[in-house]
Protein backbone atom coordinates (compact mmCIF):
# COMPACT_ATOMS: atom_id res chain seq x y z
CA UNK A 1 0.00 0.00 0.00
CA UNK A 2 1.35 3.43 -0.57
CA UNK A 3 1.70 6.11 1.76
CA UNK A 4 -1.37 8.16 2.16
CA UNK A 5 -1.52 11.64 4.60
CA UNK A 6 -4.00 13.56 6.12
CA UNK A 7 -4.21 17.32 7.42
CA UNK A 8 -4.78 18.46 10.27
CA UNK A 9 -5.76 22.22 10.18
CA UNK A 10 -5.85 24.67 13.02
CA UNK A 11 -8.83 25.15 14.92
CA UNK A 12 -9.62 28.72 15.80
CA UNK A 13 -12.32 30.12 18.50
CA UNK A 14 -13.43 33.25 16.96
CA UNK A 15 -15.43 33.53 20.27
CA UNK A 16 -15.50 31.70 23.20
CA UNK A 17 -18.32 31.59 25.73
CA UNK A 18 -18.38 29.62 28.95
CA UNK A 19 -22.58 29.10 29.24
CA UNK A 20 -22.06 26.61 32.66
CA UNK A 21 -21.07 23.93 34.19
CA UNK A 22 -22.17 20.31 34.84
CA UNK A 23 -22.30 18.65 37.71
CA UNK A 24 -19.01 16.36 36.67
CA UNK A 25 -16.92 19.44 36.59
CA UNK A 26 -17.27 19.88 32.99
CA UNK A 27 -18.19 23.62 31.41
CA UNK A 28 -20.56 23.73 28.91
CA UNK A 29 -19.17 26.19 26.32
CA UNK A 30 -20.73 27.64 23.25
CA UNK A 31 -18.44 28.93 20.23
CA UNK A 32 -17.48 29.97 16.73
CA UNK A 33 -15.36 27.84 15.22
CA UNK A 34 -13.44 27.87 12.16
CA UNK A 35 -10.28 26.31 10.70
CA UNK A 36 -6.79 28.11 9.14
CA UNK A 37 -4.60 27.01 6.74
CA UNK A 38 -2.07 26.18 9.02
CA UNK A 39 -2.07 23.02 10.10
CA UNK A 40 -0.17 19.50 10.90
CA UNK A 41 0.03 16.54 8.78
CA UNK A 42 -0.40 13.08 9.44
CA UNK A 43 1.54 10.42 7.28
CA UNK A 44 1.05 6.51 7.20
CA UNK A 45 2.72 3.58 5.47
CA UNK A 46 1.40 -0.28 5.57
CA UNK A 47 3.24 -1.55 8.74
CA UNK A 48 2.46 -5.08 11.04
CA UNK A 49 2.25 -2.82 13.91
CA UNK A 50 1.39 0.60 15.25
CA UNK A 51 4.19 2.80 15.63
CA UNK A 52 4.28 7.38 15.87
CA UNK A 53 7.44 8.98 14.29
CA UNK A 54 7.63 12.73 14.92
CA UNK A 55 9.49 15.51 12.64
CA UNK A 56 8.76 19.22 11.96
CA UNK A 57 9.74 22.68 14.00
CA UNK A 58 7.47 21.80 16.67
CA UNK A 59 7.79 18.30 16.83
CA UNK A 60 10.29 18.89 19.71
CA UNK A 61 7.63 20.16 22.36
CA UNK A 62 5.79 16.65 21.77
CA UNK A 63 6.69 13.04 22.68
CA UNK A 64 5.71 9.92 20.90
CA UNK A 65 4.48 7.92 24.06
CA UNK A 66 1.84 5.54 24.73
CA UNK A 67 -0.25 8.37 25.63
CA UNK A 68 -0.16 10.12 22.46
CA UNK A 69 -3.77 11.31 21.31
CA UNK A 70 -2.86 10.04 17.72
CA UNK A 71 -1.65 6.88 19.34
CA UNK A 72 -4.66 6.80 21.52
CA UNK A 73 -7.31 7.52 18.52
CA UNK A 74 -5.76 4.72 16.19
CA UNK A 75 -6.25 2.12 18.89
CA UNK A 76 -9.45 3.32 19.83
CA UNK A 77 -10.96 3.14 16.22
CA UNK A 78 -9.19 -0.38 15.85
CA UNK A 79 -10.86 -1.48 19.10
CA UNK A 80 -14.32 -0.48 18.09
CA UNK A 81 -14.17 -1.60 14.64
CA UNK A 82 -12.08 -5.15 15.80
CA UNK A 83 -8.85 -4.81 13.25
CA UNK A 84 -5.76 -4.78 14.52
CA UNK A 85 -4.00 -1.44 15.13
CA UNK A 86 -1.38 -1.40 12.29
CA UNK A 87 0.86 1.32 10.46
CA UNK A 88 3.59 3.72 10.99
CA UNK A 89 2.14 6.76 11.32
CA UNK A 90 4.69 10.09 10.98
CA UNK A 91 3.61 13.39 12.23
CA UNK A 92 4.60 16.73 11.18
CA UNK A 93 4.22 18.98 13.81
CA UNK A 94 3.83 22.76 12.32
CA UNK A 95 1.17 24.07 15.36
CA UNK A 96 2.51 24.82 18.70
CA UNK A 97 1.72 22.47 21.46
CA UNK A 98 -1.16 23.49 24.16
CA UNK A 99 -1.76 26.47 22.35
CA UNK A 100 -5.47 27.24 22.06
CA UNK A 101 -5.93 25.89 18.57
CA UNK A 102 -6.40 21.97 19.04
CA UNK A 103 -3.21 20.89 17.73
CA UNK A 104 -3.14 17.49 19.88
CA UNK A 105 -7.23 17.80 18.78
CA UNK A 106 -6.67 17.66 14.85
CA UNK A 107 -4.19 15.48 15.13
CA UNK A 108 -6.26 12.93 16.64
CA UNK A 109 -9.07 13.85 14.11
CA UNK A 110 -7.00 13.33 11.80
CA UNK A 111 -6.00 9.80 12.65
CA UNK A 112 -9.18 8.37 12.82
CA UNK A 113 -10.03 9.89 9.06
CA UNK A 114 -6.48 8.75 7.71
CA UNK A 115 -7.12 5.16 9.40
CA UNK A 116 -10.47 5.23 8.57
CA UNK A 117 -9.62 4.96 5.13
CA UNK A 118 -6.27 3.11 4.72
CA UNK A 119 -7.91 0.80 7.29
CA UNK A 120 -10.95 0.27 4.70
CA UNK A 121 -13.21 0.89 7.14
CA UNK A 122 -15.13 3.23 5.50
CA UNK A 123 -17.31 4.31 8.33
CA UNK A 124 -19.21 7.97 7.66
CA UNK A 125 -18.85 10.83 10.09
CA UNK A 126 -21.78 10.07 12.61
CA UNK A 127 -20.19 6.60 13.18
CA UNK A 128 -16.69 8.30 14.25
CA UNK A 129 -17.73 11.37 16.17
CA UNK A 130 -18.46 9.22 19.07
CA UNK A 131 -14.82 7.97 19.28
CA UNK A 132 -13.63 11.92 18.26
CA UNK A 133 -15.89 12.65 21.51
CA UNK A 134 -14.14 10.12 23.61
CA UNK A 135 -10.75 11.36 22.72
CA UNK A 136 -11.24 15.16 23.78
CA UNK A 137 -13.52 17.98 23.72
CA UNK A 138 -12.39 19.97 20.38
CA UNK A 139 -12.06 16.22 18.13
CA UNK A 140 -15.53 16.12 17.32
CA UNK A 141 -15.24 19.62 15.72
CA UNK A 142 -11.97 18.72 14.02
CA UNK A 143 -13.26 15.72 12.64
CA UNK A 144 -14.44 17.22 9.07
CA UNK A 145 -12.68 20.57 10.00
CA UNK A 146 -15.70 22.75 8.81
CA UNK A 147 -16.76 26.07 10.47
CA UNK A 148 -19.23 25.04 13.34
CA UNK A 149 -21.15 26.38 15.78
CA UNK A 150 -19.82 24.51 18.68
CA UNK A 151 -22.15 24.01 22.27
CA UNK A 152 -22.67 21.17 24.95
CA UNK A 153 -18.86 20.68 26.22
CA UNK A 154 -17.70 20.82 22.84
CA UNK A 155 -19.94 17.39 21.23
CA UNK A 156 -22.89 19.23 20.17
CA UNK A 157 -22.28 21.09 16.48
CA UNK A 158 -24.02 22.75 14.43
CA UNK A 159 -23.89 25.02 11.17
CA UNK A 160 -22.00 27.95 11.29
CA UNK A 161 -22.99 31.20 9.66
CA UNK A 162 -21.84 32.33 6.12
CA UNK A 163 -18.66 33.21 6.25
CA UNK A 164 -17.17 35.99 4.16
CA UNK A 165 -13.77 35.64 2.85
CA UNK A 166 -11.33 37.14 5.34
CA UNK A 167 -7.58 36.92 6.30
CA UNK A 168 -6.42 35.69 9.88
CA UNK A 169 -3.01 36.16 11.48
CA UNK A 170 -2.48 33.49 14.13
CA UNK A 171 0.50 34.83 16.60
CA UNK A 172 1.90 32.77 19.78
CA UNK A 173 4.37 33.74 22.43
CA UNK A 174 5.58 30.37 22.56
CA UNK A 175 4.55 29.86 26.26
CA UNK A 176 2.17 27.07 26.54
CA UNK A 177 -0.75 27.34 28.59
CA UNK A 178 -2.66 24.33 30.25
CA UNK A 179 -6.47 24.23 29.71
CA UNK A 180 -7.08 23.00 33.03
CA UNK A 181 -4.98 25.68 34.38
CA UNK A 182 -6.96 28.33 32.35
CA UNK A 183 -10.52 27.29 33.89
CA UNK A 184 -8.91 27.22 37.86
CA UNK A 185 -7.74 30.24 37.12
CA UNK A 186 -11.22 31.75 35.98
CA UNK A 187 -12.46 30.60 39.48
CA UNK A 188 -15.95 30.94 40.07
CA UNK A 189 -17.36 34.00 38.33
CA UNK A 190 -20.38 33.59 36.68
CA UNK A 191 -21.48 32.47 32.76
CA UNK A 192 -22.14 33.89 29.55
CA UNK A 193 -25.04 33.68 27.23
CA UNK A 194 -24.83 32.00 24.02
CA UNK A 195 -23.91 34.58 21.55
CA UNK A 196 -26.86 35.78 18.56
CA UNK A 197 -25.25 35.53 15.20
CA UNK A 198 -27.14 35.83 12.13
CA UNK A 199 -27.02 33.25 9.31
CA UNK A 200 -24.18 35.04 7.52
CA UNK A 201 -22.51 37.72 6.88
CA UNK A 202 -21.14 39.59 3.56
CA UNK A 203 -17.96 40.74 4.73
CA UNK A 204 -15.11 40.62 7.01
CA UNK A 205 -15.56 44.27 8.31
CA UNK A 206 -19.44 43.12 9.38
CA UNK A 207 -18.34 39.90 10.91
CA UNK A 208 -16.28 41.54 13.08
CA UNK A 209 -18.34 44.39 14.28
CA UNK A 210 -20.77 41.26 14.86
CA UNK A 211 -17.83 39.36 17.00
CA UNK A 212 -17.02 42.14 18.52
CA UNK A 213 -19.67 42.21 20.88
CA UNK A 214 -18.83 38.90 22.11
CA UNK A 215 -15.70 37.66 23.84
CA UNK A 216 -13.41 34.79 25.29
CA UNK A 217 -14.28 34.07 28.87
CA UNK A 218 -10.63 32.41 29.36
CA UNK A 219 -9.07 35.68 27.61
CA UNK A 220 -8.76 37.23 31.51
CA UNK A 221 -7.65 34.22 33.54
CA UNK A 222 -5.22 33.46 30.46
CA UNK A 223 -3.41 37.00 30.70
CA UNK A 224 -3.01 36.49 34.17
CA UNK A 225 -0.88 33.33 34.04
CA UNK A 226 0.86 34.67 30.87
CA UNK A 227 0.77 38.18 30.64
CA UNK A 228 2.36 37.76 26.73
CA UNK A 229 -0.85 36.94 25.57
CA UNK A 230 -1.25 40.82 25.83
CA UNK A 231 1.57 41.79 23.88
CA UNK A 232 0.22 39.54 21.24
CA UNK A 233 -3.33 41.28 21.24
CA UNK A 234 -1.39 44.61 21.16
CA UNK A 235 0.42 44.13 18.74
CA UNK A 236 -1.83 42.53 16.29
CA UNK A 237 -4.98 45.61 17.34
CA UNK A 238 -1.79 47.76 16.44
CA UNK A 239 -1.68 46.41 12.43
CA UNK A 240 -3.26 48.32 9.28
CA UNK A 241 -6.07 47.13 8.62
CA UNK A 242 -7.16 44.51 11.86
CA UNK A 243 -10.80 43.82 12.27
CA UNK A 244 -10.31 41.99 15.30
CA UNK A 245 -7.99 40.82 17.55
CA UNK A 246 -8.64 38.24 20.24
CA UNK A 247 -7.43 34.81 21.79
CA UNK A 248 -8.62 31.92 20.68
CA UNK A 249 -9.65 28.91 22.95
CA UNK A 250 -7.52 28.80 26.57
CA UNK A 251 -4.52 30.49 24.85
CA UNK A 252 -2.09 31.40 24.44
CA UNK A 253 -2.35 31.64 20.62
CA UNK A 254 -4.17 34.68 19.66
CA UNK A 255 -5.89 35.89 15.94
CA UNK A 256 -6.63 38.81 14.34
CA UNK A 257 -9.18 39.55 11.36
CA UNK A 258 -8.31 41.11 8.74
CA UNK A 259 -10.13 42.19 5.33
CA UNK A 260 -8.24 39.32 3.09
CA UNK A 261 -5.19 36.84 2.70
CA UNK A 262 -2.88 39.01 1.66
CA UNK A 263 -2.50 41.11 4.05
CA UNK A 264 -2.84 38.55 6.61
CA UNK A 265 0.54 37.28 5.39
CA UNK A 266 1.76 40.11 5.41
CA UNK A 267 0.83 41.14 9.05
CA UNK A 268 2.42 37.65 10.11
CA UNK A 269 5.49 38.11 8.59
CA UNK A 270 5.95 41.39 10.32
CA UNK A 271 5.48 40.11 14.02
CA UNK A 272 8.45 39.12 16.04
CA UNK A 273 10.04 36.33 14.61
CA UNK A 274 10.54 34.81 18.42
CA UNK A 275 6.73 34.32 18.25
CA UNK A 276 5.02 31.27 16.34
CA UNK A 277 3.16 32.94 13.66
CA UNK A 278 1.23 32.51 10.62
CA UNK A 279 -1.03 34.30 8.25
CA UNK A 280 -3.89 33.53 5.35
CA UNK A 281 -7.38 32.58 5.19
CA UNK A 282 -9.99 30.24 6.62
CA UNK A 283 -10.33 26.68 5.09
CA UNK A 284 -12.88 25.30 3.84
CA UNK A 285 -12.93 22.17 5.57
CA UNK A 286 -10.53 18.80 5.61
CA UNK A 287 -13.09 15.92 5.58
CA UNK A 288 -12.21 12.64 3.41
CA UNK A 289 -14.85 10.47 5.29
CA UNK A 290 -17.68 8.97 3.52
CA UNK A 291 -21.72 9.92 3.46
CA UNK A 292 -23.63 7.20 5.24
CA UNK A 293 -25.05 6.66 1.77
CA UNK A 294 -22.19 5.63 -0.48
CA UNK A 295 -21.82 1.49 -0.44
CA UNK A 296 -19.17 0.46 1.47
CA UNK A 297 -17.77 -1.45 -1.46
CA UNK A 298 -17.87 1.88 -3.66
Amino acid sequence: MSPASERAPAKVNLYLHVTGRRPDGYHELDSLVVFAGAGDVLHHTAAPDLSLALCGGEAEALAAEPDNLVLRAARLLAGAAGVPARGALRLEKHLPVASGIGGGSADAAAALRLLNRCWGLRWPEERLLPLAAQLGADVPVCLSGRAARMSGIGEVLAPAPVLPSAGLVLANPRRPLSTPAVFRARGMVGFSAPAALPAGWGDAATMARDLGTCGNDLEPPALRLCPEVGMVLTALRAAPNCLLARMSGSGATCFGLFPDAATAATVAAGLPAAWWRWGGGFTAGVSSLYSAAEPAGA
